[in-house]
């Protein structure tokens, strides 16, 4: 890895996450008498979030479809009953920082988000991690989205740091790790739960990024 100007960030799931999701698919299988392992659940959620493009802004729709085949992978017949209980323990969850994102301090250098998100985003990391990053650059604002070439390319517009300059850090291989590399950035990828073992620019832990750029 070269000389690092600038840090940049996904942000759902990678800086943000919804802490109350698991419990609650798992609360909503439960009134089914149907159990499901945890790391089992987090991988397959995973794996669909690779195959299913989430939109800038999510619907009733979209999460029938994504909860259907996430019902699937581990093995159960999503039913209209299942999702509906489904849909209803996990709409409205509070998204809130990782606690790893206390590390984020400790990069004395610029940081910043590309993300796939609508456009409370920026709001909504000013409220969860003030003052810390001098650019949020949102798919719904540009127009464009990961895994496109072009937000990636818009992006390096608007840092105005070459790609060889820059360290991009995110958790999925498909959106984030394979268009910034073919950009020419720098990646890291944020594995928490051990989906990716064999993947090898990765870490489990935000406090392992000061180790690459320092």
């Amino acid at each position: 890895m070269g000389n690092i100007d600038f840090v940049l960030f996904d942000a759902a799931n990678t800086l943000i996450h919804k802490p109350e999701l698991w419990g609650r698919i798992k609360m909503a299988l439960a009134k089914h008498d149907i159990s499901v392992d945890d790391q089992l659940l987090k991988i397959r959620h995973k794996l669909i979030s690779e195959l299913i493009r989430f939109p800038d802004n999510t619907s009733a729709d979209f999460y029938r479809q994504f909860n259907s085949e996430l019902l699937y992978s581990v093995g159960i017949i999503p039913t209209d009953v299942i999702l509906d209980d489904v849909f209803a323990a996990c709409t409205y969850l509070k998204w809130d920082t990782f606690e790893d994102t206390q590390a984020l301090k400790n990069i004395a250098l610029p940081k910043g988000i590309l993300s796939n998100f609508n456009s409370s985003l920026t709001q909504r990391i000013n409220t969860l991690i003030p003052d810390t990053f001098s650019k949020i650059i949102i798919s719904e604002e540009l127009q464009c989205a990961k895994p496109s070439l072009e937000f990636y390319t818009k992006a390096l517009e608007i840092i105005g740091i070459p790609a060889k300059n820059i360290l991009y850090i995110g958790d999925s291989i498909k959106l984030d790790m394979q268009p910034a590399l073919e950009v020419g950035m720098n990646v890291l990828l944020i594995d928490r739960d051990n989906c990716y073992p064999d993947f090898k620019r990765r870490i489990s832990s935000m406090h392992e990024i000061s180790s690459f750029i320092n």
